[in-house]
């Protein structure tokens, strides 16, 4: 159920994103926008791991520099039938953690050093079951397109804008200044509010996957309450709203305020908390 939602929340994305390319320009606008979303999506489906991995200036790892980080993700993707995924750590003493890449076979996930020093084997256990669990269900990649294309939509609303002050677009069909400048500030917080609701989804479901892998809720319960906690003091270094969604927690708790929930890219960890005790029963 949670992936026809998100495919239909896709999928509204895309449509809004090529309508308004019509109010722009018409016929020829509405092509250059599907266009324009293709090349996009190309570029998220191919490189944004490479891109999001530099940014961060994650190093890989093997298993004779990291072995007790590489032998959990071992264990974990022998479990979750899937191929052994590249080991990064990244230099931020800020804990936190992140998964990218494709497909399950060109993927990577990446833990900071504040992350391996802040929790216990089974927590950092329960943190990597949960990436993993994204990497399965191909997670990022949605997740990736859909932060492409509300950042798509939001730079052509500021164009309408330009159009709506300065009379840019088909003199035929362009609608009413005023329409124009609402739609302006409407779409884009309609795009991020429909980005966030794919996000909040995704992790719940890598929740629940983490605890079925682990077969320990609790694990990731303590890690979710340890992360949650200090990165509500601090904000990553390099951290930009354009990655947040990937994290296992919000990159940016700590400047949250309550109606900035609204646009959260992540649950809060008490409602996440709180879904994975109501599994503890069922996995007993």
């Amino acid at each position: 159920m949670e992936t026809v939602k998100t495919v239909v929340l896709l999928t509204l994305m895309s449509l809004v994103f090529v309508w308004v390319g019509g109010m722009m320009g018409g016929t020829q606008g509405m092509l250059m926008a599907l266009v324009l979303a293709g090349a996009m999506n190309f570029v998220s489906y191919f490189y944004s791991d490479t891109l999001v991995l530099r940014h961060y200036n994650a190093v890989e790892v093997s298993r004779a520099q990291a072995s007790g980080l590489y032998a959990i993700v071992e264990r974990l993707a022998q479990k979750a039938a899937l191929p052994m995924p590249k080991v990064y750590i990244i230099p931020e003493s800020v804990p936190n953690a992140f998964a990218t890449g494709r497909n399950p076979q060109n993927a990577a996930v990446a833990v900071t050093e504040g992350l391996l020093e802040l929790l216990d084997d089974e927590e950092v256990e329960a943190v990597l079951a949960h990436e993993l669990s994204h990497v399965r269900h191909y997670d990022i990649l949605i997740g990736t397109i859909a932060a492409t294309i509300a950042g798509a939509i939001g730079m052509i609303a500021n164009m309408m804008q330009f159009g709506a002050m300065f009379g840019v677009g088909d003199r035929e069909n362009r609608p009413n200044p005023i329409v124009m400048i609402v739609l302006a500030i409407i779409l884009p917080l309609a795009a991020a509010v429909i980005q966030m609701a794919i996000s909040r989804n995704r992790e719940y479901m890598a929740d629940e996957g983490a605890a079925r892998i682990t077969r320990h809720p609790e694990w990731l319960q303590s890690a979710l309450a340890k992360l949650s906690g200090y990165n509500a003091r601090g904000t990553m270094h390099d951290a930009t709203p354009e990655s947040a969604h990937m994290f296992i927690v919000n990159p940016f708790s700590g400047k949250n305020i309550s109606f900035a929930s609204l646009f959260s890219t992540h649950p809060s960890t008490e409602d996440r908390i709180a879904r994975l005790e109501e599994l503890k029963l069922e996995l007993r």
